[in-house]
């Protein structure tokens, strides 16, 4: 189901207390769910097993499994220790990691479950746990505590019937939130009183969105006929929030447990798998291959070897002939088998749980990120999932927001025009346009601010009020929306003598100029959405008067309103819009009494529905806001974010496309992408707008003109680009292109004609020669449809979505990396998103140092992985040349366990925690470095290839440079020769310290813990090798290595030899090293000389301005 679609789902009836609606009636017990909540994933009995059915679903665990049974099965080289410990180690850390944090979930279910609630039984107040809540139960909960389950708002302990809740636990929103009673039970205010209630509740079933809830409530009186009153989102006390600033309020359950809305959003994101996680997989099978061929190779060899008479069983061995015809295929099977288990630690199992760990550890350093710590919220970086650090450094592609994104979405009122009379800072002062002089006819002017005092959903809180508004106090008011427009309006409307004094009874109470207070009687709230654009109220005045004020975007207002009356309006809208202000139009009719009964009567029928009550709501607004009369608008100043214009900047220079998806009108969205850089001096403006393609039926047609004309143009320009994917743009940034959504729909759903069929196609080859894309008009979905577009072009780029809106969640969730603000229009994109960061700046830093840094650091983890796997099994493979093919291991059974586990394990998990081959500060101020890590530089098949040549190249040194010392009768004083356990322990000490030691050379930044675990790790090998070979384990049938190491240690030629040939090595390495360093230092010099040279004057980007022309600053 795509995004912004709707599922229908069946209903529920409650009974309100379990009491039947009538006595005649026999009360059945409804099943429904209890009210625990489980969001644990395992109990004590099935931990064990369903931990590792899921571990071993992964490829790796289960290769390594069977390679195990393969161990224990058949007569292999190497004991089934040494590829059981590894893997035990692997699935035990990862099941106490996830055994721990489920016991974490099980001890919080717990406190919810156990804490005590009031529920009101046979007209008294009982104490329940809160898990013994049942649907239906009429819940007593006061004041600050947390609502037990999903309840009906039946009755409050203020007069009016509201309670204040905050719903921080759920969608982050700190703000206070006003919900309402059932208007025939908020009077049910007593234990009594409300035990006395006979009501059936009908709404929709469980269903997760927050914002969403349909439902009826059926009241039944003695000898009469049962009220009905619809239920909304208003009327829905969710579990998780919290009461505040009344002393109690009374509420029936309709969801418990698993089934309220907060549970039902416990669900993940879908998974999303980085390009790293997709290299690993392709390495991974180049290495499979290796190990089949060398064990085929091997297999082959052996019956090769053994077809000469003189090479076959030793005299003491002999079998028959018959017994060597006997089930050949069966032994050259498990010959096969046995070098595969020879040759298996090839494939580094221990990688995949030192990727966990360093993704782990390492999202830490977002979070502790001191520069990313805004002190107006409080708050720094967060991290939601940390399965994506290493693709913060490969994003090709920004799709970003623009109000509370880019700009403050800190809304403050600038000016209004009242018929075409513009009005600035107080109702004095007015400039009208050139033919238009002169002020606004009184009565207009009152009714506009009149409109923009009742036209909201605006609340007021006092400083420590409680149970309703109290006194008239204006000075202490405070303002609370859900939408910071609404307040600047609210506030502007107080700078011209009009106060909004709040809600009380249904009655909103309005200061006027003259210090006297109007009552207005709230009928209706047609509440703002998307679709429409606009939003409603219905007053009478205390004369009778019928009034319906409306507000919205012009777009959605001019249709509705006397097309005479909107010239004089629309040219201060698009002057405001051209100055980069946020602009809303506002209109009104007056209603006659036969009117409002009829949209009375169609607004009830409307909220009574309980399928499809948003289309018919939808349908029944659309006819009601017809007719109207402009009286004028607003312009609102929404100032762009601190730092977000040198940001948009430095993604530019990194290499990264940025593109606005806003819903704001062209001419707002475009000043603010000139302020904010997105557009240059040399951008060229290309428009798909309603303006180019025009309205007619011909529109079509004029698109299609528009595109080939835009497409041959931008072919011209930029010829077929050879070098890469992405960075033929950065030599000609000019070209910008504007599209709103209404042309946007037309590309993505044209007519079923030939000639439109691939619209999109030349479309997306537009906007990927343009250096910036502004996307005007969209909404939530037509901005998915843009992510989803540019993802599945060819090479998969990789985008990056970042918004601070409920509207930012569809492209948040469709991009590979969702970024969400922690903004001011609640916190649904950041509870969405990968990351949460406070402000727009700080993706700078979080994408050019962190991401920088994440890719490097793992990229480096995954090619020395492999490396060191190659290094550490090549010997083995020689060796097997050199021992007739016997299967024979080359190393001790303790050194194979240990080997990835202990030995190298540390320097690597260290170096991709800590390294920084560029310090944060040049990383951030200089984001062309970031150009070169992009597309995955660090684990093509190049870099890829040098790794497995160098791991190549280390192998046949270790192998044949001891195997021709070994030759030399001077490594004992006797003249005697070691062995060949002695032989294997010098190849594994030289291993150890070179893969160790390159390690050590890589490291640019060095901390006391990379000395630890490098050096420490070395030692740690002499120890347990003296301590291995020291004493006689009686658990061992063959003491094969006893004083190996010890005895092996004091022939100085040995060490001689190790020294040599670790330096034969590393050589290349050290060369590689000093060569970079003579590079770096030439380029330094040059640059520094470059720098001395004149330069042309260029005007500082800081200091340009812009005009209304598209393609002039």
């Amino acid at each position: 189901m795509c995004a912004g679609e709707e599922k229908r789902v069946g209903t529920r009836t409650v009974l309100a207390g379990h009491r039947p609606v009538s006595e005649t009636d026999a009360y059945v017990a409804q099943k429904f769910c209890d009210n625990r909540i489980v969001s644990s994933k395992y109990t004590v009995w099935n931990f064990l097993p369903k931990n590792l059915f899921e571990q071993f679903r992964r490829i790796a665990n289960f290769y390594f499994l069977i390679i195990f049974l393969v161990q224990v099965i058949v007569d292999t080289p190497t004991s089934p220790v040494t590829s059981g410990l590894p893997l035990f180690f692997v699935i035990t850390v990862t099941a106490i990691k996830q055994g721990y944090e489920d016991w974490l979930r099980h001890r919080a279910d717990n406190e919810v479950n156990k804490s005590n609630v009031f529920v009101i039984e046979n007209a008294k107040q009982v104490r329940k746990e809160s898990e013994k809540i049942k649907v239906g139960d009429i819940v007593e909960v006061k004041a600050d505590e947390t609502f037990p389950c999903d309840l009906i708002f039946l009755a409050s302990s203020s007069p009016d019937g509201t309670c204040y809740v905050t719903t921080a636990s759920l969608d982050g929103e700190s703000n206070f939130k006003t919900h309402y009673a059932v208007r025939d039970t908020m009077v049910l205010c007593t234990h009594e009183a409300i035990d006395s209630l006979a009501a059936t509740i009908e709404c929709e079933q469980p269903q997760p969105d927050l914002y969403k809830f349909v439902g009826r409530i059926n009241i039944y009186t003695s000898n009469q006929e049962p009220i009905a009153r619809s239920l909304g989102p208003e009327n829905l006390l969710l579990k998780g929030s919290t009461l505040k600033n009344t002393k109690k309020i009374y509420g029936v359950a309709v969801y418990t447990g698993m089934e309220t809305k907060m549970a039902l959003n416990y669900q993940g994101k879908s998974q999303k798998r980085s390009a790293v996680e997709k290299s690993i997989n392709a390495f991974l099978v180049v290495y499979l291959c290796m190990l089949l061929s060398k064990a085929t190779v091997c297999t082959t060899m052996k019956y090769v070897w053994q077809s000469n008479p003189f090479n076959d069983e030793p005299w003491y061995n002999e079998k028959t002939k018959k017994e060597k015809e006997a089930f050949k295929v069966l032994r050259m099977f498990t010959d096969f088998l046995s070098f595969m288990v020879l040759f298996n630690f090839i494939i580094p199992v221990s990688m995949y749980v030192t990727v966990e760990m360093q993704k782990f550890l390492g999202s830490f350093f977002i979070s502790w990120d001191k520069e990313m710590y805004d002190e107006e919220i409080k708050e720094g970086a967060l991290v939601n999932t940390s399965d994506l650090n290493e693709e913060l450094g490969q994003v090709e592609y920004v799709f970003t927001d623009k109000t509370g994104t880019l700009t403050e979405n800190s809304m403050e009122f600038i000016e209004c025009c009242i018929d075409g009379h513009k009005y600035k800072e107080s109702i004095s002062e007015v400039d009208g346009p050139l033919k238009y002089y002169g002020k606004a006819e009184k009565c207009r002017e009152e009714l506009f601010l009149r409109a923009l005092c009742l036209c909201h959903t605006v609340q007021i809180k006092e400083g420590d009020q409680v149970d309703g508004l109290i006194g008239h106090l204006e000075h202490r008011a405070t303002y609370i929306s859900s939408s910071p427009d609404e307040i600047a309006l609210v506030k502007g409307a107080k700078k011209y003598g009009f106060s909004f004094l709040g809600l009380e009874n249904d009655y909103m109470k309005v200061k006027n100029q003259n210090n006297e207070t109007e009552r207005y009687q709230l009928l209706h709230i047609l509440n703002f959405d998307p679709v429409r654009r606009r939003m409603s109220v219905i007053v009478r005045t205390i004369t009778g008067k019928l009034f319906l004020f409306c507000k919205g975007a012009d777009s959605s207002i001019f249709p509705k309103v006397q097309q005479d009356e909107i010239q004089q309006t629309k040219a201060h809208v698009d002057r405001n819009a051209m100055d980069g202000y946020r602009t809303l139009c506002v209109a009104f009719k007056e209603l006659s009494q036969a009117e409002y009964d009829q949209i009375d009567k169609q607004i009830c029928e409307a909220k009574m529905a309980l399928q499809d009550r948003e289309e018919k709501m939808a349908k029944v607004f659309e006819d009601i806001e017809a007719n109207m009369h402009l009286i004028g608008a607003t312009a609102v100043e929404d100032k762009l974010q601190e730092q977000a214009a040198e940001t948009i900047e430095a993604l530019h220079a990194a290499g990264m496309k940025v593109w606005v998806l806003t819903g704001d009108k062209m001419e707002t969205a475009k000043s603010t992408c000139y302020a904010c850089r997105l557009f240059q001096t040399n951008t060229e403006l290309l428009e798909l707008t309603t303006k180019t393609v025009g309205h007619s039926e011909r529109k079509e047609d004029r698109l299609h003109e528009l595109l080939m004309e835009y497409r041959k143009r931008l072919l011209q320009d930029f010829p077929k680009n050879r070098g890469g994917r992405k960075r033929s743009w950065m030599l000609n940034q000019e070209y910008g292109l504007i599209i709103d959504g209404s042309t946007l729909s037309l590309i993505l759903n044209p007519s079923q004609d030939s000639s439109s069929s691939n619209y999109k196609t030349i479309f997306l080859q537009i906007c990927l020669k343009c250096t910036a894309v502004l996307c005007c008009r969209m909404a939530p979905l037509q901005k998915a449809q843009i992510v989803r577009m540019v993802k599945s072009t060819k090479g998969s780029p990789i985008t990056l979505s970042i918004g601070d809106g409920a509207n930012d969640v569809s492209m948040i969730l469709e991009a590979h990396v969702g970024i969400g603000i922690k903004g001011k229009e609640g916190r649904q994109a950041s509870r969405n998103s990968d990351y949460a960061v406070p402000k727009f700046k700080h993706l700078r830093k979080l994408l050019l140092a962190h991401g920088h840094l994440y890719y490097v650091r793992i990229a480096h983890l995954v090619q020395y992985f492999f490396y060191k796997n190659l290094c550490f099994i090549l010997p083995q493979f020689l060796y097997q040349f050199f021992c007739g093919f016997s299967q024979q291991p080359l190393y001790d059974a303790a050194y194979l366990t240990m080997y990835n586990i202990c030995f190298t394990s540390l320097p690597i998990l260290a170096y991709s925690l800590l390294e920084q081959h560029i310090n944060i500060e040049t990383l951030t101020s200089d984001p062309q470095l970031y150009m070169k890590i992009s597309d995955n530089a660090m684990l093509q098949w190049k870099p890829f290839l040098y790794w497995t040549f160098l791991g190549a190249f280390e192998g046949l040194v270790f192998f044949f440079g001891v195997y021709y010392l070994f030759q030399n009768s001077s490594l004992e004083d006797n003249g005697k020769v070691f062995g060949n356990w002695t032989f294997g322990t010098i190849v594994f000490t030289i291993l150890v310290f070179t893969v160790t030691l390159k390690l050590a050379l890589d490291t640019r930044f060095w901390t006391w813990m990379n000395h630890f675990v490098i050096w420490g790790s070395l030692a740690f090998y002499v120890f347990f090798s003296f301590f291995w070979g020291g004493i006689i384990w009686p658990f061992l049938k063959q003491q094969r290595m006893y004083f190996v190491f010890a005895h092996m240690v004091t022939s100085l030629s040995t060490w001689l030899a190790i020294i040599l040939l670790i330096f034969i090595s590393l050589f290349p390495e050290i060369l590689l090293i000093v060569f970079k360093n003579v590079r770096r230092k030439a380029q330094s010099s040059r640059k520094a000389s470059d720098s001395l040279s004149p330069r042309p004057s260029v005007r500082p980007l800081l200091l340009r301005t812009f005009s209304d022309e598209s393609n002039v600053l």
